[in-house]
């Protein structure tokens, strides 16, 4: 693996020295109850940027324990636990708009991130998690959640529209800030078919993530299994197609060596897509023999004539 950066932070002194920049009054609101006055910021924050890792000549995967969960994702203080940020190749971009899909919120309950990003800046350092084309996948080791916003009222365009009495009605506050671990990931965007250059694509990206999570791990935690928390990564707004976007992610895990993989599929229907994306890579699994060559596998993926689907809005 190729750490090309490697940075420490006080959170306190992060948010003193870059402060977010937030343009729209929603998200003033909720950094201004998460981040009141009196509250007090502990920890340190490591952030870490990879470069793009080869894949394996073989297939030769892990017993990684899978699970689909209807839900939307758990937080806790979880040692070896990552949960993947759906990331545009600008890191953090748009933490401070009228925005609020799935990287959106985890900056607004997470505010340190925007600091973050606000530090890579000044400090003129890419804040990227592609460049030239290839991923660079950006991970954010003890970041405090600091707030909880209720997704079922607030998520998405219906953010930007809400009243602040509804804003601050549907934002619990956490009295004991959890710290989370992030991989920040971008996936591509696109319409019609997926060539066999797209799913390079991602399969190199949700490996190079999963597997410098492994190694982040290991170097933290060595006593902890490695657990990665992810879901329908790239489908929302870009309309990626469900049933791949698992197919691949599950593939990364096992060739990175993950212990354990919880896919948040939000509600029932999208375990319907989880199992459809997770029995497509079982049966080409199945049509191979152990140790062939990786290529061949990836053939037989393309060969199933995904498309993309449209974006949701948000």
């Amino acid at each position: 693996m190729q750490t090309i950066l490697r940075r420490a932070y006080e959170p306190a002194a992060l948010l003193s020295l870059h402060p977010p920049t937030l343009r729209h009054p929603n998200k003033q609101l909720v950094f201004d109850l998460a981040c009141a006055p009196a509250s007090v910021h502990a920890g340190l924050i490591e952030l870490t940027r990879w470069g793009a890792a080869p894949l394996p000549d073989k297939v030769e995967l892990a017993a990684t324990d899978i699970a689909p969960v209807p839900d939307v994702y758990e937080y806790g203080n979880d040692t070896g636990v990552w949960h993947v940020n759906f990331a545009d190749p600008e890191l953090f971009v748009a933490y401070g708009s009228s925005l609020l899909a799935q990287d959106e919120l985890q900056c607004a309950e997470h505010p340190a991130l925007a600091s973050l990003r606000e530090a890579l800046l000044e400090e003129r350092v890419p804040a990227r998690t592609e460049e030239n084309g290839a991923p660079t996948p950006v991970l954010v080791t003890g970041v405090e959640r600091r707030c909880a916003l209720d997704t079922r009222i607030l998520y998405g365009n219906r953010f930007a529209a809400a009243s602040r009495s509804i804003v601050r009605e549907h934002t619990r506050v956490l009295s004991h800030p959890t710290r989370t671990n992030l991989i920040a990931i971008a996936a591509p965007t696109g319409s019609g078919p997926y060539f066999r250059r797209h799913i390079d694509q991602i399969l190199v990206t949700a490996y190079t993530g999963f597997a410098a999570a492994a190694f982040e791990s290991r170097r933290l935690w060595p006593d902890a299994p490695v657990e990665i928390r992810s879901g329908f990564w790239g489908c929302g707004a870009f309309g990626g197609n469900r049933h791949l976007m698992t197919l691949l992610q599950l593939l990364a895990a096992r060739l990175a060596g993950i212990d354990r993989l919880r896919f948040y599929a939000v509600e029932e229907r999208g375990l319907h897509d989880f199992h459809a994306g997770a029995g497509a890579l079982d049966e080409v699994l199945a049509a191979g023999t152990p140790g062939e060559p990786l290529d061949a596998l990836l053939e037989r993926v393309d060969d199933l004539d995904y498309e993309w689907g449209v974006g949701n809005g948000t």
